[in-house]
């Protein structure tokens, strides 16, 4: 009887071309710094971090602060682009971080990650919102409506709800005010947010507040304060045409048709 004997095995095919390469790259952040318990001024830091360029700005923070400096300060809450917690500028742009791909920044260049302007620091990204949303409160962005309560749904046309459905998709960033030159250069401007979410409510069929909005708008830091310079659309992550909304509110101020 013939002695078995083991086939020489097949050889192994070599992998494609860059298939073992990793995914991963070495990108530089360059993080403006400020801690208010250490210095009066801000610095920038710079940090190497190995990540998937398909990754996003957020998941680089976190990487920052989870492994490498635990100091580092930053709002986030759903990491999806609707809390709007983590607006920062990215590269000189305000931006989403949980919306910002690496990928799309250039990662060959350091990026760099700073808060946004006009309000406030108060350690590292984080920023005083409180003036942000008192002008929000100060549009009274709810319904209004005048006698006894209904005893049914308030019905509206599909019309009148497309009238202002653009600016019901704020999630209240602050992209769009913090990218605003007036709001730089006076605080007590109310602000593209804030407007916009004025408009939601006076160009809605269901709500008898228009009058009181417009004459909170009519105010000298009201909407005649807009320049009409459409950083603010720009600056929208949700895409929001707001500088189309502030002349809305414009012309219904003259016109008083809304």
């Amino acid at each position: 009887m013939a002695t078995p004997t083991m086939e020489k095995a097949d050889k192994v095919p070599e992998p494609e071309a860059g298939f073992a390469d990793s995914p991963y790259i070495t990108a530089t952040f360059r993080i403006r710094r400020f801690n208010p318990e250490v210095s009066e001024e801000s610095e920038w830091q710079e940090f190497q971090v190995e990540i998937d360029p398909k990754e996003r700005v957020l998941d680089a923070l976190h990487k920052i602060k989870w492994e490498t400096d635990g100091t580092l300060t930053f709002r986030r809450s759903c990491a999806h682009g609707i809390c709007g917690s983590d607006a920062m500028r990215i590269n000189g742009k305000n931006r989403l971080a949980c919306k910002t791909l690496i990928k799309d920044l250039n990662p060959e260049k350091p990026i760099t990650v700073e808060a946004i302007k006009g309000l406030t620091v108060l350690k590292d990204l984080v920023v005083d919102m409180d003036p942000f949303f008192q002008a929000f409160r100060d549009v009274m962005p709810f319904l209004i409506t005048k006698g006894n309560e209904p005893t049914r749904e308030r019905l509206q046309s599909a019309e009148d709800r497309e009238r202002f459905d653009d600016t019901t998709k704020c999630i209240l960033c602050a992209a769009c005010t913090s990218s605003c030159p007036v709001f730089w250069n006076d605080g007590q401007y109310f602000g593209p947010a804030a407007i916009v979410n004025a408009h939601r409510f006076i160009f809605d069929s269901r709500d008898e507040g228009g009058e009181q909005r417009l004459e909170i708008l009519n105010d000298r830091d009201g909407v005649w304060r807009c320049r009409t310079t459409f950083n603010c659309t720009d600056a929208c992550p949700r895409g929001i045409e707001v500088t189309k909304a502030i002349q809305e509110v414009k012309r219904a101020l003259i016109t008083r048709r809304f």
